[in-house]
């Protein structure tokens, strides 16, 4: 859903009235002027209805040379808007030229006057296509050089910039839907939404982008913090899990964090994240989105079941309960009912869609979240990455981390280990371990591994007993916490004093 879509649909109502009868989408025009719809069984081949130069490209040439104007007349000028505006953004190529001198000018902090950037583009063997230095006297004396005026003009070329490229989108998919060359309406869906998603965090990040900010403004957000723990007794910035070790060494789950919970098969993972999840529900009122695109939504609500209500999963799962068990069901059941929980079962999804499907549910719940869950990060895909593996991991963890941010909650995303600890004498999981690592670990705020002795040793001593190893934390320590897991009751529990002996410290270099 794109920002300053008020804008956006002034100018495409605009284009609409200018639209020509023989422009509507569903109609084409024959020889002999006989016209068809796309559903007729006469139609030889799709056609696309529009062209990159069918309408009127949105754009203003005097807001571009005042822009111009003004950069190349006032010191310093530069400095205001370069986080906001680039070349693309301009829509006279000669426009372009003009400013990506004006551009290197600067980053190399030489002036960037008439003179300079005439020199420059001559250097470059561009000024001809620029216009020459007739055309730089033409902007200098017919277009005013205001700094006031400067942040808005540049921020108006700029949303020209992305209302072209809305265009250019839009006619890409009416190819696509006319000529689909063999791909699924399900690739051309993702196609689509990806090009628009691109657009729009672009666009997104330029204008949310706030730069440097002075310290004295940091220091009343951090005081504010501060005033905020020393009310709580438990000392919790984030959401509360349901293990008080764990809270003590994270502080509970971080708003705008990504957080990966890594192990190997069996370990607890998809349990250990729905215990997390559960957490936010009974402590908060924010909905909670669970996108599972390994099992089915029933079977992680027959687990909810289970965990709630300290039911047998395997009683559950064959019908055989006790009356006991079936008054607890129905007591959880109630409980659940009203619970803002949102399970999603569709596999394979690419990060746009995921990131769509978020902002739909935090509309309607005034905005927030409470906590989304990714079960797991390698079953995603991304289409224009496909065959780049490692690329595709590298853009779902960056898209994720831009979720936690723009949804301003905790994002816990599952991953797999690679198989090679396997081959290890100590199985206990280190950084490396991550598959195709380098952009979780990097973009990660928080890695937490799940390790069980007994899956590996079934005569050990530690039954029972798992560790969460805290890889990385930005904002805090690592270490290991030691909790219990009960598998029949799919959740894991606080350890009693007599079972918790402390904190294991794992080697890093087994």
């Amino acid at each position: 859903m794109l920002k300053n879509n008020s804008l956006i649909t002034k100018h495409l109502e605009n284009f609409e009235k200018k639209m020509p009868d023989n422009h509507l989408p569903n109609t084409h025009t024959l020889p002999n002027n006989q016209s068809f719809t796309t559903t007729e069984k006469t139609e030889k081949s799709a056609q696309p209805i529009l062209s990159q130069n069918t309408l009127h490209q949105p754009h203003s040439i005097d807001l571009e040379k005042s822009v111009l104007a003004s950069l190349m007349s006032l010191e310093e000028s530069f400095e205001r808007i370069s986080d906001s505006i680039n070349e693309k953004d301009f829509y006279a190529q000669r426009h372009q030229l003009i400013f990506n001198a004006i551009m290197h000018l600067a980053n190399r902090n030489e002036p960037y006057d008439v003179v300079m950037v005439s020199d420059w583009l001559e250097s470059q063997k561009q000024l001809n296509a620029a216009g020459g230095t007739d055309y730089l006297a033409e902007i200098l004396s017919q277009s005013p050089a205001t700094l006031f005026n400067l942040s808005a003009y540049a921020q108006r070329v700029r949303e020209f910039s992305v209302l072209r490229q809305i265009i250019k989108a839009g006619n890409h998919m009416l190819n696509l839907a006319y000529d689909s060359k063999g791909q699924s309406v399900s690739d051309i869906l993702d196609v689509a939404e990806s090009e628009i998603f691109a657009i729009n965090e672009q666009y997104s990040r330029s204008s949310q982008s706030k730069g440097p900010v002075r310290i004295n403004t940091v220091i009343t957000s951090v005081m504010d913090t501060i005033q905020t723990l020393k009310g709580q007794p438990d000392g919790l910035i984030g959401l509360q899990t349901p293990f008080a070790e764990l809270n003590n060494k994270t502080q509970g789950l971080q708003r705008g964090d990504l957080i990966i919970v890594a192990a190997r098969p069996s370990m607890g993972k998809t349990t250990f994240a729905m215990n997390l999840a559960e957490a936010v529900l009974n402590h908060t009122d924010l909905p909670v989105i669970v996108f599972s695109m390994e099992m089915p939504a029933e079977s992680i609500v027959m687990r909810l079941l289970s965990s709630w209500g300290g039911i047998d999963q395997g009683s559950l799962r064959s019908g055989k309960l006790t009356e006991p068990d079936w008054s607890m069901l129905t007591t959880v059941i109630a409980h659940l009912h009203n619970k803002k929980l949102y399970i999603d079962d569709s596999t394979a999804l690419p990060p746009s869609e995921v990131r769509s499907r978020c902002r739909r549910i935090a509309k309607d719940n005034d905005g927030k979240l409470g906590l989304v869950l990714v079960d797991y990060l390698q079953l995603m895909k991304v289409p224009s990455l496909d065959g780049n593996r490692v690329g595709e991991i590298s853009e779902i963890s960056r898209s994720l981390k831009a979720l936690a941010r723009e949804m301003n909650c905790p994002v816990v995303a599952l991953s797999q280990l690679n198989r090679s600890l396997e081959n290890r004498p100590s199985k206990r999981p280190i950084m490396s371990d991550l598959r195709e690592s380098g952009a979780i670990e990097q973009d990660a705020d928080l890695i937490m591994f799940i390790y069980r002795e007994e899956v590996y040793n079934e005569k050990t001593d530690a039954k029972g007993i798992a560790e969460i190893i805290i890889g990385k934390q930005r904002n805090g320590p690592i270490g290991t916490v030691r909790l219990g897991f009960q598998g029949q009751f799919t959740r894991f529990i606080n350890l009693t004093p007599e079972m918790y002996q402390g904190e294991i410290h794992s080697d890093a270099n087994e």
